[in-house]
């Protein structure tokens, strides 16, 4: 993809970060009985197919993706010191709510309260859009959610109420991927923002 042009060297970077954080959730969630995967494979990493990394970094592929395509700029994007600590608390929950309390709606409210005057612009066909971030994340947390339905009716993974049979997935998977969502793109937006400043410092440094 990078040899084609449709990833660059920093997505690439960033995708590959995805995929070693997605990995190492995958190896301690079915370490804990989370989820599974049943069947066999060439490349299992402590009972985790490698793929199941990719699926992390395929959702970093389409923010890159749509970042670039869709000309998505941010308004009204908080501290980059509270930004980095709520999207560490989210990472971390994910682990520390089998042995604590699980803080998810404590966080999510945080979220709403964090980014309520953060607006996400983006172009669809020459026009210009925007919507509050909040309900970005849902949305694609939403689509996450169908796209998991089918991949564990294809028997991709099950979890636990699906071993007798597939069953749909948990409603409240929607707000574990909205958070993992949320994640991803403070990763983003923060390299995307480290970037920029490079790049502005540079050109201030070439017309000096």
């Amino acid at each position: 993809m990078v040899k084609s042009g449709l990833e660059s060297q920093d997505e690439l970077k960033v995708i590959t970060v995805f995929h070693v954080i997605g990995l190492c959730l995958e190896i301690f969630k079915v370490h804990m009985g989370s989820w599974s995967y049943p069947e066999d494979a060439y490349s299992k990493v402590f009972g985790v197919p490698l793929y199941s990394g990719f699926m992390y970094a395929s959702v970093a592929s389409y923010l890159c993706q749509a970042w670039r395509r869709l000309e998505v700029s941010l308004s009204g994007w908080p501290n980059q010191i509270i930004a980095t600590i709520l999207g560490a608390m989210i990472y971390l929950n994910f682990f520390t709510h089998h042995y604590i309390w699980d803080l998810r709606w404590v966080l999510m409210a945080a979220i709403f309260i964090v980014f309520w005057k953060t607006r996400v612009y983006f172009s669809v066909a020459n026009e210009r859009f925007f919507m509050p971030i909040p309900l970005g994340y849902f949305l694609i947390g939403f689509f996450i959610w169908i796209a998991e339905n089918i991949a564990t009716f294809l028997g991709a993974w099950n979890y636990p109420n699906q071993r007798a049979g597939w069953e749909l997935v948990h409603l409240s998977k929607i707000s574990s991927w909205f958070l993992l969502v949320i994640v991803s793109f403070i990763i983003v937006a923060e390299l995307k923002h480290v970037k920029s400043r490079r790049s502005q410092s540079h050109n201030s440094k070439k017309h000096m």
